[in-house]
């Protein structure tokens, strides 16, 4: 189901639920939102229930607690005046009254934190929206192919998989990564290092020419960071944790770069903010097995150039649109042929509202590698993080964040050394012979 097959009064309803999913709209439109998280697959009914019931006791205990220092605040007022009009008895009695509610006060105190943490661990449980125009289903042919470019190579019946090529030239040394590290840590070398690090500066290079600033952030961040981007609690056990220090290798330089702007206050004219940085990437992957993680195709430890953006909540989606232009160039000038799809509900990740993946085609392996996400997350990423700015009429409102890999290089470098082998060596594209100072991978 698509947005044109929604009424009007829908859409009004939706913007205002994608201020990321805040209490006073869970109260009033409780059902939409269970329906809407369905076609992420997630079943948010008894978890929406647990939260409206923690809400509802915790403003019921905050009352209490209103009440209650109210009245500490008369009997204060009150005890002074009966000191000095001499009625120490009565005065004494209100004293007695008001040590009974500052016991209250404490243990309702107590109650409310208790209350509030309920409410929050609950809250981060839950997802973003998909927008209107998210295909439902949850299977790869559920995703919408909104266009395609380039032919498919031809490369005959002795066409090899980058695996073997990596060691027909000795770039790539898969065996030598289990034994410093273990499997999903390759060692480059020679013009497989030269080709990585080409790759890493053409990819940085375009977003900075495109207006992008470029960030070299940490490789590791703390537990807040990684909750305000939303990859705790739902990928915790994809993280790889330095326990000692409570620090996450980061998945991807969207956590640190969007992080920059955690808590802040923004001004309406400091829009559009756009950042593109490159980073090493660590991924537990635990549970991804077979023929379809074979050499570079899944990867514990691999480069990523992103670019993020955070932007006013009326031109996130032009931007959204920017963003897929801009990563659709960097594909078109590797020769690369890709399709680009409308992620279905149950593909999507857990922050996004929508999502754009790229594919190339490996020609040897005979079929299409994801090398890029590029999604809104609308206000989802901005209200874990108070991520705020103050509109042209003083108004206080959340900012939304977009990022997209610009690329991904692993997968890239696979469908390059397949689909550009010769009986002569691999072919580099004509884009990327400055960075490598090398036509030919021999």
């Amino acid at each position: 189901m698509y947005a044109e097959n929604y009424p009007k009064s829908f859409h009004s309803v939706f913007i205002k639920i994608k201020q990321m999913l805040e209490l006073s709209l869970l109260r009033e439109n409780a059902e939409l939102v269970i329906e809407r998280l369905a076609i992420k697959r997630v079943d948010a009914r008894e978890t929406v229930k647990k939260i409206l019931e923690a809400d509802l006791n915790r403003r019921e205990t905050q009352k209490l607690l209103d009440d209650n220092l109210a009245e500490s605040n008369q009997i204060a007022r009150e005890v002074g005046n009966l000191f000095k009009e001499g009625r120490q008895l009565e005065a004494n009695d209100l004293k007695a009254r008001s040590a009974e509610l500052k016991i209250a006060a404490r243990d309702l105190s107590e109650k409310l934190d208790a209350l509030q943490k309920e409410q929050n661990d609950l809250l981060v449980t839950l997802p973003n929206l998909p927008h209107p125009e998210t295909p439902v289903g949850h299977l790869p042919e559920h995703n919408i192919t909104i266009y395609s470019e380039g032919e498919i190579p031809d490369l005959g019946e002795n066409a090899l998989p980058h695996w073997e090529l990596t060691s027909k030239y000795d770039i790539i040394d898969f065996e030598l990564g289990v034994k410093l590290t273990g499997a999903g840590f390759p060692v480059y070398k020679g013009q497989g290092a030269r080709l990585q690090r080409a790759l890493i500066n053409f990819f940085v290079n375009e977003g900075v020419d495109a207006g992008y600033l470029e960030i070299q952030p940490p490789l590791m961040v703390n537990e807040a960071s990684a909750y305000a981007t939303g990859q705790l609690p739902d990928k915790d056990s994809q993280m790889y944790h330095a326990d000692l220090d409570n620090f996450y290798l980061i998945p991807t330089a969207e956590v640190p770069v969007t992080n920059i702007y955690r808590d802040l206050l923004l001004k309406e004219t400091d829009f559009p903010i756009k950042n593109v940085a490159y980073s090493q990437c660590f991924r537990r992957e635990a549970g991804s097995y077979g023929k379809d993680v074979r050499g570079l195709n899944r990867l514990h430890q691999f480069d990523k150039v992103e670019i993020v953006q955070i932007q006013h909540p009326d031109r996130s989606y032009a931007a959204l649109e920017d963003m897929r232009a801009h990563v659709t160039g960097l594909v078109r000038k590797l020769e690369l042929p890709f399709r680009i799809l409308r992620l279905c509900g149950g593909d999507m990740s857990f922050t996004s509202a929508l999502t754009y993946d790229f594919e190339v085609f490996s020609a040897a392996q005979k079929r299409w590698l994801e090398v890029s996400s590029v999604s809104n997350f609308e206000s989802f990423q901005a209200n874990r993080m108070k991520l705020r700015f103050k509109d042209s009429t003083g108004k206080t409102r959340l900012a939304h964040t977009l990022n997209g890999s610009a690329l991904a290089l692993p997968r890239i470098v696979a469908a390059l050394l397949e689909n550009n082998q010769t009986p002569e060596g691999i072919r580099i594209p004509k884009a990327l012979v400055p960075y490598t100072g090398f036509e030919w991978i021999k």
